[in-house]
């Protein structure tokens, strides 16, 4: 502990500061957590979910891992899509990657990094499935740039092919799944445009996706 006494000293700021800005912030925390919003984003420390969308604790409920993949063996993702749709009662998922995102990047480079390659593997198929007209833009950056939206696109694709969002649909329930991406630049959030609202859509945005490239 004496090695991490700095994180044990901003804690003791934060809730001080916390407290005296709402005296019953803490005892408002403890009550059940009721999100509208499930977040599946990077595990990229430069993208704190909560803090770009100006959301307090309680109101975002988050996922990430490295490259913002959903994958449909990931019983880690799944559980906490499952639990968010079925219990938080969330009307909207957030699938957000960011530009410059160091798993892409790797992706795109086929670098050997160790056991994450198996994860990265996910990200290339994106890449290989999108090969042409990647291979059409200038220079290694606007790939990059285009992969990372690119693989957001094809993430809400996969939350919305999961059993747990179509059963949601057949049961009639309101949910949205979007795909944003975040810019380290400036700090602001870009909309891709790709947006599934029900199992009716899915077709329409699964072609706008493909042609997208």
């Amino acid at each position: 502990m004496r090695s991490l006494k700095p994180l044990f000293d901003r804690n003791k700021i934060w809730s001080a500061e916390k407290s005296a800005e709402d005296p019953e912030f803490f005892t408002k925390l403890v009550s059940q957590q009721s999100p509208d919003y499930l977040w599946i984003g990077c595990a990229d420390s430069r993208v704190p979910a909560n803090e770009i969308v100006g959301l307090p604790p309680g109101e975002l409920f988050v996922h990430r891992n490295v490259a913002n993949v959903v994958v449909h063996t990931d019983l880690n993702c799944l559980s906490v899509l499952q639990y968010a749709v079925d219990v938080l009662d969330v009307e909207h998922v957030i699938v957000c990657g960011h530009y410059g995102c160091g798993g892409v990047q790797a992706a795109l480079n086929n670098s050997r990094l160790g056991l994450i390659d198996n994860w990265l593997r996910h990200v290339q198929d994106v890449m290989k499935k999108h090969r042409t007209r990647l291979d059409e833009l200038p220079d290694k950056a606007s790939r990059l740039h285009r992969l990372c939206e690119l693989n957001v696109m094809e993430q809400v694709l996969n939350v919305g092919q999961t059993t747990i969002v179509q059963s949601a649909w057949d049961r009639g329930k309101a949910l949205e799944i979007h795909g944003w991406i975040y810019d380290l630049h400036d700090g602001l959030l870009k909309d891709l445009a790709v947006c599934v609202k029900s199992a009716a859509e899915f077709a329409e945005v699964y072609q706008q996706v493909a042609e997208s490239a």
